[in-house]
């Protein structure tokens, strides 16, 4: 790192991901003047963003968490993967740095409260989803997918980094599931990743045995950071 940062470590807390654990979250002093140069020296340190959080799992008795990212021009589609493109070529697709917040809002509610309801996601009210996507220092792109008629279906919310897109959240309708749309977000995300000659798809993190993360071991081949440097998975 070329730059000098202060670290503040959290008190232990129950764990999100596995049962009967606890964890510790090192974040990055929220006072500190961040850039998106910087932003991207610490996501190759295995850092991810929460709006304008950093942090990093630090937990004293489980190292389960592990950062994960996808060397993008080694990625070869499973045929199931590309089934999903396929499906979705009807799709159009657009970028954008400012959404339509209103829009934006109705789709992420509805998915919230058909895929994550009573996780806590869906007590977030007015602005705060974007509070949570986005960042005052960061690049961060919205990749739109609508339909023939407009229709917004799907976003895909993209860091761009120095060597990398970081995938920072997707929410599609709940009602295309036939579609898939999760899956075409971070395969979209990759060939853009490809498109603008960046390296790598930064996934966050991949915790072994966890569901919720399972997916991200669809998408190979992964490499891992294990504190000091980035290993294949």
């Amino acid at each position: 790192m070329t730059h000098s940062l202060r670290l503040l470590l959290s008190t232990p807390h129950p764990c999100s991901y596995l049962d009967d654990a606890q964890s510790s979250t090192l974040f990055i002093d929220p006072e500190a003047a961040i850039n998106a140069d910087i932003y991207s020296q610490l996501a190759q340190q295995g850092f991810r963003r929460s709006g304008d959080h950093i942090y990093r799992p630090h937990c004293q008795s489980c190292q389960e968490c592990k950062a994960v990212r996808l060397p993008v021009a080694e990625f070869q589609p499973s045929r199931q993967q590309r089934r999903t493109w396929n499906k979705n070529n009807d799709l159009i697709t657009t970028v954008t740095t400012t959404p339509n917040r209103q829009e934006h809002l109705a789709l992420f509610k509805r998915y919230i409260s058909a895929r994550h309801s009573g996780g806590g996601m869906d007590e977030m009210t007015g602005e705060a989803p974007f509070e949570f996507l986005q960042s005052p220092w960061g690049s961060t792109l919205f990749y739109e997918f609508r339909d023939q008629q407009g229709v917004l279906l799907s976003v895909a919310v993209s860091d761009q980094l120095l060597n990398g897109l970081s995938a920072v959240y997707s929410y599609f309708e709940p009602s295309e599931s036939k579609r898939s749309l999760g899956v075409m977000s971070v395969l979209w995300q990759i060939e853009q990743a490809k498109q603008i000659q960046l390296p790598f798809l930064y996934l966050g993190y991949w915790i072994p045995g966890c569901q919720k993360m399972s997916y991200k071991t669809n998408y190979q081949p992964l490499q891992w950071f294990d504190g000091e440097k980035w290993l294949s998975l």
